[in-house]
């Protein structure tokens, strides 16, 4: 009895014995397998390495995308009245705040189009400025239109922490040097308007420089109003190839830009060895301004700027874009207050010598004069609907002429009114009040011609005594991001693209291959709703995704007549397929 009770103890026993024996066999075996699969983990993260140096910059969340959109951003950075010539600026900012993510393209896009009724004292003399002033597109005392002013499409790339990439395509047959009225072919083309590489990390270190074509760094030439120019951009707003550098703080800000020589495209002129061929780095400009902060809601800007070549230069008669025997220096101040709900600024420009070509042997009781600019606005905001609305105010005048003479002045009054449907939509109204016509091509003579076809040397198209009303509507609309998630796009195919632009391996997790995109299948993982707006995200990415692969520009007219759904397994396609709702 003893025995059959003390056996079921030892077989316990026994039996323990082995489980722990086992258990120290298991754990054993285990350490060696996990050291083999860390060696292996190593060898492969060091093959991959060598293979692709810059595998760091993968995109490390599933979320992460390289192409973006951000509709503030966007209607910022290409409107043309506000931080003129500070957009690098605005996109160090946007880096520094963390708007603008690292690695990344932002696609930006917007459509101006207005509608105007126009009047003045004088057949076909209309100082209108944001339409170039001819009779060829205005005739008679009574005009009217409908029309596209401008559209635009920009891209803003983010390489890394310090370099930035900039470009932007303008398309705007209202103000174009074309010949011909703004249906000739010659006035509708899409230009490069500016590009350039922007190096610098405000997070860091104060210092920036850009290379490329932008905007020239003289004055403050922005506005008040909703959409009218003021005469000040119209006659300093200079646009042209160089290089700048930059120091920016909380308060001071500092930049100075190399211009090329000769006529650039806006604004600025330095002769090259007495002709405007471009051939050297001979002009610059310098700005300085300062940004006080008075209190909550309270700030004020100080300015000044030097220009050493503008464009009033040439000799008589005067046309856009000839050669000068000598620069003509400009300089600007100018003030912008912020009190809450107002905006007050003004600015002043002049040529610091005389324009040669306003002086017509002709017409010799008018000597040559200095050019001026000048304006003072206020803008104040309050909100209709919940939406923001601002109302407006400004006066501007150029000066090119002594006084009495036809080319002596031309005034500006503005009345605006602006509400933002959307933060990148802006439905506006403005009456404008034009006192005075001076072109710059032949402002003070040398284009009125008789009947046999020979300049009459007295004569001039400028009048001081023209005067014209303007009631115009418009919209600017910048793209809205639409209402879509990542995965409705795919956050394969953005991270797929970013890898392939970038040279970046893909992820261990990841199913894609680096091959050249044209090989690549895009699999849409989810069809888009039937909500037209939510597929404008979509059409941009197969936009860009069109662009980077020349040679499927054929693709596009299939994408234009019928859109197909992708299989499961498909074979590999010559053309992007997508699923999209037919309710559009």
């Amino acid at each position: 009895m003893l025995v059959l009770s003390l056996a079921p103890g030892v077989v316990d026993a026994q039996s323990l014995e082995s489980l722990t024996e086992r258990l120290d066999r298991l754990e054993e075996v285990n350490r060696e397998l996990r050291k083999e699969i860390n060696e292996l983990k190593a060898k492969q993260a060091a093959e991959q390495t060598e293979q692709v140096p810059s595998a760091k910059t993968a995109p490390e969340s599933e979320s992460a995308g390289f192409l973006r959109f951000d509709p503030e951003f966007g209607f910022a950075i290409l409107d043309p009245n506000t931080s003129f010539n500070r957009k690098q600026r605005l996109i160090l900012d946007r880096r520094k705040d963390g708007t603008l993510e690292r690695d990344s393209m932002y696609v930006h896009g917007a459509v101006t189009a207005i509608a105007n009724y126009q009047s003045s004292n004088r057949a076909d003399k209309f100082g209108y400025l944001m339409r170039h002033p001819t009779a060829s597109n205005q005739v008679g005392k009574v005009v009217s239109e409908a029309t596209i002013h401008s559209a635009q499409l920009g891209f803003t790339a983010t390489l890394g922490d310090w370099i930035t990439g900039h470009a932007m395509m303008l398309f705007n047959p209202e103000q174009s040097f074309g010949a011909g009225t703004n249906t000739n072919l010659e006035r509708n083309q899409v230009q490069v308007r500016e590009a350039y590489v922007l190096f610098g990390d405000l997070e860091r270190r104060p210092f920036f420089t850009s290379l490329g074509k932008m905007a020239v760094p003289f004055g403050h030439t922005d506005t008040v109003n909703p959409f009218t120019a003021s005469t000040v951009w119209h006659a300093f707003g200079g646009l042209a190839n160089g290089f700048t550098a930059g120091y920016a703080s909380e308060g001071l800000n500092l930049t100075a830009m190399a211009i090329q020589g000769g006529s650039q495209f806006r604004a600025v002129n330095a002769p090259v060895e007495g002709t405007n061929a471009p051939s050297r780095l001979n002009n610059f400009a310098i700005d300085v301004n300062h940004t006080f902060r008075l209190g909550q809601h309270k700030t004020l800007l100080v300015g000044g700027s030097y220009l050493h070549g503008s464009a009033y230069c040439q000799d008589f008669p005067v046309t856009h874009f000839m050669s000068c025997r000598d620069n003509n220096p400009a300089f600007d101040i100018y003030g912008k207050l912020m009190v809450g709900d107002y905006t007050f600024k003004s600015e002043f420009a002049r040529t610091t010598d005389e324009w040669p070509g306003t002086f017509n042997p002709g017409i010799p009781e008018f000597a040559a004069s200095d050019v001026t600019a000048f304006d003072v606005g206020v803008k104040y905001r309050t909100d209709f609907n919940h939406r923001p609305l601002d109302l407006s105010a400004e006066f501007s005048r150029f000066e090119a002429g002594p006084e009495g003479a036809p080319w002596e002045r031309q005034n500006q009054i503005v009345l605006g009114a602006a509400w933002f449907a959307r933060p990148s939509v802006n439905l506006f109204a403005e009456f404008i009040r034009v006192d005075g016509f001076a072109p710059l091509n032949f402002i003070s003579g040398g284009s009125v011609k008789d009947a046999n076809n020979e300049v009459i040397p007295n004569r001039t198209i400028s009048d001081s005594t023209a005067r014209s009303n303007v009631f115009l509507l418009g919209v600017n609309a910048a793209f809205w991001q639409a209402n879509v998630a990542v995965e409705t796009v795919s956050k394969r195919f953005e991270r797929m693209v970013g890898d392939v632009l970038t040279g970046v391996a893909p992820r261990q997790d990841s199913p894609h291959r680096v091959r050249p995109l044209r090989t690549r299948w895009v699999q849409w993982h989810r069809p888009l709703t039937s909500v037209c707006k939510k597929t404008f995200k979509t059409m941009i990415i197969m936009i860009i995704h069109v662009i980077l692969t020349s040679e499927y520009f054929a693709g596009l007219w299939h994408l234009a007549t019928k859109f197909v759904s992708a299989p499961v397994n498909p074979p590999k396609p010559k053309f992007l397929r997508l699923k999209i709702s037919h309710d559009c």
